[in-house]
């Protein structure tokens, strides 16, 4: 880890809060909105340009806190989209989400689509390999001063299951995030506008999912928001399989997301990602009300 001392590891406990992002007694919650057509749970639902504007008032009137908009799929597997495909995609709808005063995010790994897209308005970039897939991210992410979410990232969708390889995941997760984080710094990023994200899913088996959200404590020891993209995946289908409940599809997965939201809130999460707002929205504030009487 980085022997730099942040604030908030000077103040065990507390959750710091980047800048230019809302700031409640709360976890946040950021809604999914996939403009894709092969997204592993929604892919095609809202791959139109209306489809996905009215999604995404939906989620922001279900209580988003951020709605983020992604191009591209990065589910295991997943194809490469051409760069002016995702701005084809994207750009359109976060300008008209951010003309009706939705607070926008965009999922991305590539800068010129990051750019345009806070060009158009958002005010987050969401960049699932931390700035690994595109060596322009950080400088441009710099050059526009907004939040960025890095998340921990081994390699591209069509190859990350060959990289689930750990002694101790939590350790060796939090020393590669710990290391990202020292080249977007010096990069030019604002350690401020950070936020960090284990990367559930990628590069993880189901065991590695688990012990990662069980070391979420460790994890926050590095000084900067944690988010937790859980919603949906496949280790909490795994866990629905062994407790009995069969195989539930990506759909059915949303009552035991709310779950894990919950768990992720009360362990000190700063935002968790989710497909279905309500359920997640109402976990955090549960996890809220729990830690209430001991802060």
């Amino acid at each position: 880890m980085s022997t730099t001392e942040s604030p908030a590891a000077r103040r065990p406990g507390t959750c710091p809060r980047p800048e230019g992002l809302p700031r409640p007694d709360r976890c946040l919650v950021m809604g999914i909105l996939n403009v894709t057509p092969d997204s592993f749970s929604d892919g095609g639902l809202y791959a139109r340009t209306r489809q996905a504007i009215d999604r995404g008032l939906e989620l922001a009137a279900q209580g988003a806190d951020i709605v983020d908009v992604g191009g591209e799929s990065t589910r295991p597997g997943a194809r490469p989209v051409a760069v002016a495909e995702e701005l084809a995609r994207t750009v359109p709808v976060v300008s008209e989400l951010a003309r009706a005063g939705v607070r926008v995010s965009i999922d991305t790994m590539h800068a010129p689509v990051a750019r345009a897209a806070v060009e158009a308005g958002a005010c987050l970039v969401n960049d699932v390999s931390g700035g690994l897939a595109d060596p322009d991210m950080a400088p441009a992410i710099a050059a526009a001063g907004v939040p960025y979410v890095a998340t921990h990232w081994r390699a591209p969708s069509r190859e990350m299951d060959r990289h689930a390889e750990y002694r101790d995941v939590v350790a060796e997760v939090a020393a590669e995030l710990d290391a990202r984080v020292r080249q977007l710094t010096a990069q030019g990023i604002d350690p401020a506008r950070l936020v960090l994200d284990p990367g559930l899913g990628f590069s993880k088996r189901t065991e590695h999912d688990w012990t990662l959200l069980a070391g979420l404590g460790t994890l926050r020891q590095l000084g900067f928001p944690l988010l937790v993209g859980a919603s949906r995946k496949r280790f909490i289908g795994a866990a629905l399989a062994n407790g009995g409940a069969g195989d539930v599809p990506p759909g059915g997965r949303d009552q035991a997301t709310a779950a894990v939201s919950a768990l992720a809130a009360a362990a000190g999460a700063f935002c968790v990602r989710v497909h279905d707002v309500r359920a997640s929205l109402d976990a955090v504030r549960m996890a809220a009300a729990y830690a209430a009487p001991r802060s």
